[in-house]
């Protein structure tokens, strides 16, 4: 059970006391201190929504306990290591966290997105000075813990859950031009009784961005994260419908509609093909004067029914294998890094002390370099799954 020293005073994180020692160490400005290990590690205090939290301070995930909930692998294991710092700016001091990204949110008229990159073309060419839609997602994924599974876990997860913890973990963070929470659209569960109360909210919230008569200069957009349930034909492209959003379609036009068959083939094909797993959407879109969405960029991710994200079938297996044996792991999350650069999969923490977890992928003499570099430059105990040379090695004991 973790323990926290909030000055004098230890307090563990399922006491009655714990809420009230937050609140009153938040307004005196003091660290708490995560007794994980010793002497312990500083934390600070946010107020979100009328309730505290506790967060840990940057650049401290490793200085926990694996056990801990604060705990983190390196980042340089994942594609964190190439955007903390830079696209991600935290302040602990005002509780807040800069993004910078590196695609719209606002649409000038005549304007096509780019085509969302993932290095495949060129194995050099990441900006890790900012954020993709891609990236945006598996650091929102990251913070409210969707990477992170323990048997403990198990059918708790809904899109209720999933809903809840991105909202929380959108909270004071910002981009150059607005607040995260004032231009995020995460669809709720929907309720048949509910019905005319929701589509109310999603109006009054989508009329923040929506065109006017007679506006002139670059108009708002919003950002999507939703489940995927259907992309469709429509009378002039494509629609995207959204699981818990069955009254209202995004419009795709066709351009857009071809890049994203080409650019989230693989994707597209795991979901098509694995019964349970869930399709994650995040997108831009504007609307226009008749209230109609239209999508202007997106990226797509696929994740386990357990919502863990996942790359290809080899990944699938072996998250299958972690979950269905009661291990306890922290699935790495890619953010900008290229498709054919190497990452931890995973990384155990339930063995003595935490193990990386790699897949080989064919990827020529580069990535067998890249790989052993990787490896080779982590204090970390490793595990390595060649998935062409047969079955999987057995895994790392409790």
């Amino acid at each position: 059970m973790t323990t926290y020293r909030f000055g004098d005073e230890i307090v563990d994180k399922e006491s009655e006391m714990f809420n009230s020692a937050l609140a009153a160490i938040y307004k005196s400005k003091d660290r708490p201190v995560c007794l994980c290990r010793s002497p312990g590690v500083e934390m600070y205090v946010v107020h979100i929504a009328d309730k505290f939290f506790i967060k840990r301070m940057p650049n401290t995930g490793g200085d926990h306990e694996a056990s801990c909930g604060s705990y983190e692998p390196p980042a340089e294991l994942s594609g964190l290591g190439e955007v903390m710092g830079s696209a991600i700016v935290e302040s602990a001091d005002l509780g807040t966290t800069s993004l910078k990204l590196d695609f719209s949110l606002k649409k000038i008229a005549g304007k096509t997105a780019p085509e969302q990159g993932d290095g495949q073309a060129d194995s050099v060419r990441t900006d890790g000075n900012k954020l993709t839609l891609r990236g945006l997602l598996h650091y929102l994924w990251e913070e409210a813990g969707f990477q992170r599974w323990s048997p403990s876990m198990t059918n708790k997860r809904n899109w209720g859950v999933v809903r809840k913890y991105l909202l929380q973990a959108a909270e004071h963070k910002s981009t150059k031009s607005a607040s995260l929470t004032d231009i995020l659209y995460i669809p709720e569960p929907f309720v048949l009784e509910r019905k005319d109360a929701i589509a109310q909210a999603r109006t009054a919230q989508m009329m923040r961005v929506a065109q006017t008569a007679g506006q002139t200069g670059p108009r708002k957009l919003m950002l999507l994260i939703g489940e995927v349930k259907s992309i469709s034909p429509s009378r002039y492209g494509h629609k995207l419908v959204i699981k818990h959003l069955p009254d209202f379609a995004f419009m795709l036009n066709e351009d857009l509609h071809k890049r994203l068959n080409k650019r989230f083939e693989t994707d597209l094909s795991l979901w098509d093909s694995i019964e349970g797993v869930h399709l994650v959407t995040v997108a831009t879109f504007g609307v226009n004067k008749a209230g109609v969405a239209t999508i202007e960029e997106l990226a797509l991710m696929v994740t386990t029914e357990n919502w863990i994200p996942f790359e290809n079938r080899s990944d699938k297996t072996l998250l299958d294998t972690l979950t269905q044996g009661g291990r306890r792991f922290l699935k790495g999350m890619r953010y900008n890094l290229a498709a054919n650069r190497p990452l931890a999969t995973a990384v155990l923490i339930d063995t003595p002390s935490p193990t990386a977890l790699y897949i080989h992928q064919s990827g020529g003499d580069d990535y067998d370099e890249a790989l052993d570099e990787l490896i080779g430059g982590s204090k970390m105990e490793s595990w390595v799954w060649h998935p062409e040379q047969g079955e999987m090695p057995s895994l790392p004991a409790h």
